[in-house]
């Protein structure tokens, strides 16, 4: 493994540690908050910015932030998502500490099986094949914008109560993570392509917002498990797809494409873990 790979698989574990510890915080501080609405963003934002467990949550998730901007400058998209996408594991064992309960037996096979796929992940990089990839700038957009459409969709949906609506800010806020993740390397790529820094500002903001909104409405591991899950799912189908990042072939070419599924499919079985058949979601 090339030492500037290492290092940015470093940075990602740090990001995604920082990240969903400060998702845990903001939870509790924006389910202590009067009611926040997506229809009034400029009170919403304003009841945030003025709460300081939530700001320095917020702060803390910056500096996450910025490690994972470290890291995409020095590795391929998918496999600084697919460290992120171990971390939903934290996220999970954080929220059942805070709570005093157990995990639960499909959380426990969650935490499992995405650390199996970080272990898979760095075997298949043993031969030092990663290598980053710039793809076609239309591609990229074509991208963005049907991220974007999808969470608009999955919106519409919940103002007709066809979704809860913690649920649908959880899928829609990932989405537009996933804007902000790939515009992200989008704009460490340089030249023109540093326009896509506007993108990446409005991805965040926008679903930053939307997991507030969801944290009063659901608890913070279905919440931000969706979301952790579309955020780095999207990212990782990306790389290859659109940035053309490449895998290698044979069995370290087989490990990869296992280290994405099982990240993935961790994810997947924490965002429905058993502990939050309890939380109830209201309207907006």
């Amino acid at each position: 493994m090339r030492p500037t790979i290492a290092l940015a698989l470093v940075l990602a574990l740090a990001s995604a540690i920082l990240v969903n510890a400060a998702y845990l915080r903001e939870h509790d501080a924006a389910a202590a908050l009067p009611r926040l609405s997506p229809r009034h963003p400029l009170a919403a934002a304003h009841a945030l910015l003025g709460d300081r467990v939530w700001l320095a949550a917020f702060a803390i998730e910056t500096v996450g932030f910025g490690l994972y901007v470290a890291a995409l400058a020095l590795a391929p998209l998918a496999l600084v998502q697919s460290v992120g996408a171990g971390g939903i594991g934290l996220l999970a064992v954080g929220s059942a500490r805070l709570a005093r309960r157990r995990l639960s037996r499909r959380e426990s096979s969650g935490t499992v099986v995405s650390v199996l796929g970080l272990l898979l992940l760095a075997l298949s990089l043993s031969d030092g094949s990663a290598h980053d990839a710039r793809g076609s700038a239309v591609l990229i957009v074509v991208w963005l914008v049907a991220a974007a459409v999808a969470a608009v969709a999955v919106l519409a949906a919940a103002a007709r109560r066809l979704l809860a609506q913690g649920a649908a800010c959880g899928v829609a806020g990932g989405l537009l993570f996933a804007v902000g993740d790939i515009s992200t390397k989008a704009a460490t790529q340089g030249g023109a392509r540093i326009a896509f820094a506007a993108t990446l500002i409005a991805g965040y903001a926008l679903g930053t917002s939307l997991l507030q909104i969801g944290y009063q409405r659901g608890a913070a591991l279905s919440v931000a498990g969706i979301a952790t899950l579309l955020t780095n799912a999207l990212p990782i189908a990306a790389g290859t797809v659109v940035l053309h990042e490449g895998i290698p072939g044979g069995a370290l070419g087989v490990l990869r494409v296992l280290a994405f599924a099982a990240v993935v499919a961790g994810a997947i079985l924490l965002a429905r873990g058993e502990g939050n058949a309890g939380t109830t979601e209201g309207g907006t």
